[in-house]
């Protein structure tokens, strides 16, 4: 593609945060028709600087240049206004409005008068066009997450965006729904547009990628082509400096006594809407129980109830022999009950706190951090800086607020608080969601070493690959449901994915 023109050109880039430079003198440039996948760690600097190119952010340094032309991009509107638009990896759609309502929030015209009919047909024109079809009068609450992200394209394309900056668009699609993805990215290249893609899966940015672009501590450190041997092994050697295993290395599991045990158990969702319907299973100790499904089928529900924020409306949950009702001693199970949220910043931290802090959030009213009436500050530090020795946590000091660190980082600390005393049970919701090749290597080493100290883990992932390298069992769950179990031994990776999209068949 070397006589292909540059949709843009970043030049010499500069964006510093309080005590961080993201982005240091950072040349980036892609092709008009091309997919360039952009790489790094976790707080290598690739969101910043794809901020920047959205308008989100203002640069310190450095020039941008779209179609060959030097521009000022002060908000997201002087983007899209030069045809830059950014997917999210987490979508800004609003659920209880329409496809075609959402297509026009935000936009200045029409100022005052709204012709939804016109709308919408332009909504299934271009969703012809492009292969994403989606109706336009449907609620964004009523489409599966897949047709979310059409709508989320599909709106991008409205505005007019020529360059389309996808952040991790396939976390949360099923194997048959990133093939689509992927056959309509290749079709949008061919029409002329140009696709910064940014994942973390490496097969993935192996198989689509053109070009390839590696940040480490926010500088451009290599960049490379398929022709020039670009496998999946090689681009995580890129972006971490060193060889990467990709399978964990694990022995055969022994299981034990069951350590949760659920029965018929249903409940219901924030809107009081039915979330699980008779789901039984057990985890046993010494074992990893992997549960597959597409976001908003009732896992975060399940995780929910095990761990004590949602009551179930029937159904029995056993835990070592405890009942899970009214009565519980929950400081007494807690102790014994480890938990990875979804959300690692909102549930799993305390943001402003500091490293030292985080790491005794369950531990700080007993001693020796405790003196009853007052915290042992010096033993809280102390125990911070053992802990960060201990699970390799990148952090400028102890003090530093849990809110600077990367998203990898912050999910150490919350590995370190959960896992530093042996919990009996361990309930993992995307553990490795949006992180690094080097930090999803530890983290897995991380549960299997737990699960080999006869800990039981329940471990919630909609990344197959990391089920099928972890997990003992695996269960599907569709609607709320558990539609099939299968051993990675014997499991065929279409066939769950069939499952999760609501298809029983035998895996």
């Amino acid at each position: 593609m070397e006589s292909t023109p540059n949709a843009f050109e970043m030049r010499g880039i500069v964006k510093r945060f309080p005590g961080v430079l993201a982005n240091d003198h950072v040349d980036f440039s892609a092709k008009v028709g091309e997919v360039h996948a952009l790489l790094g760690e976790n707080g290598a600097g690739k969101s910043t600087l794809m901020n920047v190119l959205a308008g989100l952010y203002k640069p310190e340094a450095g020039e941008i240049f779209i179609n060959g032309a030097h521009v000022l991009l002060n908000s997201p509107q002087d983007a899209i206004a030069h045809g830059i638009g950014m997917v999210h990896q987490h979508f800004m759609l609003v659920p209880s409005h329409s496809v075609a309502e959402n297509m026009v929030l935000g936009l200045n015209k029409p100022r005052f008068f709204l012709n939804l009919q016109r709308v919408e047909e332009q909504v299934t024109a271009l969703g012809e066009q492009y292969g994403l079809s989606v109706n336009p009068r449907a609620k964004i609450w009523e489409l599966s997450v897949g047709e979310q992200q059409r709508v989320e394209v599909l709106k991008m394309l409205f505005r007019g965006a020529k360059v389309l900056i996808m952040d991790e668009p396939t976390a949360v699609l099923t194997p048959q729904e990133v093939d689509i993805l992927f056959t309509t990215l290749r079709d949008m290249t061919k029409r002329g547009h140009t696709i910064v893609f940014i994942s973390h899966k490496l097969d993935e940015v192996a198989s689509i990628a053109d070009r390839v672009t590696v940040l480490r501590r926010g500088e451009v450190t290599a960049s490379a082509e398929p022709a020039e041997g670009t496998t999946k092994a090689h681009l995580a050697k890129l972006m971490v400096g060193r060889e990467v295993l990709f399978l964990v290395e694990k022995k055969k599991s022994q299981p034990g006594e069951p350590v949760l045990s659920v029965d018929k158990l249903c409940a219901e969702n924030n809107r009081g809407l039915s979330a699980l319907r008779d789901v039984s299973l057990q985890v046993c100790a010494g074992e990893i129980l992997g549960i597959a499904g597409v976001a908003g089928n009732g896992q975060r529900e399940l995780a929910e109830v095990f761990t004590g924020l949602r009551r179930p409306t029937s159904g029995k949950v056993t835990f070592e022999g405890i009942a899970f009702d009214d009565h519980t001693n929950w400081m007494e199970v807690g102790q014994k009950l480890a938990h990875i949220p979804e959300d690692r910043a909102a549930v799993g931290s305390v943001p402003a706190l500091g490293v030292a802090e985080n790491l005794i959030l369950k531990r700080y009213h007993r001693p020796p951090f405790s003196t009853r009436w007052s915290i042992n500050f010096a033993a809280v530090r102390e125990n911070g800086i053992r802990l960060v020795e201990k699970y390799n946590i990148s952090t400028p000091t102890v003090d530093t607020p849990v809110r600077m660190l990367s998203g990898g980082n912050l999910q150490k600390v919350i590995l370190a608080r959960e896992t530093s005393e042996h919990p009996r049970l361990m309930v993992a919701v995307h553990p490795t969601r949006g992180l690094d090749v080097g930090a999803i290597e530890g983290i897995h080493k991380l549960l299997i070493e737990l699960r080999d100290q006869g800990s039981a883990i329940l471990l919630i992932s909609e990344e197959l690959d990391e089920l099928f390298s972890l997990a003992d069992r695996i269960a599907v769950m569709y609607e709320g449901q558990i539609v099939g179990e299968t051993s990675p031994e014997s499991a065929n990776l279409h066939a769950v994915g069939l499952m999760m999209a609501g298809t029983k068949v035998e895996a």
